[in-house]
């Protein structure tokens, strides 16, 4: 499986996993000027903006040690650019990132949720 094969199966166990948690998926692979968003979801009428980061070893660091600030900045300003796109800019929002491990088969071995990323 190649890398897009991983980060695009990643992203479907974290919809999985976010469906069954009781949000409600809107968009995924939203693309603006500032980047992309892997999944917008909802929950208890909260936005969720969420990055969705797959690994298959560690080798190189877990999923979630990847989201640098300039990461989170860049979430940042598409999550902006998503509210305004849906006028979305009065309500409640937050980015949360979903780390995913999978074996060498592509099998779930593990996978953390960390909510509310930018603590603004």
């Amino acid at each position: 499986m190649n890398r897009l094969g991983v980060a695009r199966l990643g992203e479907q166990l974290a919809g999985e996993y976010l469906e069954g948690a009781g949000y409600v998926l809107h968009d995924r692979n939203w693309r603006c000027l500032r980047g992309e968003i892997d999944i917008v979801a909802e929950r208890e009428g909260r936005v969720v903006i969420v990055e969705v980061k797959t690994r298959r070893s560690h080798a190189f660091g877990r999923g979630e040690e990847s989201v640098t600030s300039r990461k989170l900045a860049s979430l940042e300003r598409c999550a902006w650019a998503y509210l305004q796109a849906h006028s979305l800019l009065e309500g409640s929002w937050q980015v949360d990132v979903i780390a995913v491990d999978l074996d060498s088969q592509g099998r779930l071995t593990h996978l953390d949720h960390f909510q509310d990323v930018l603590q603004r």
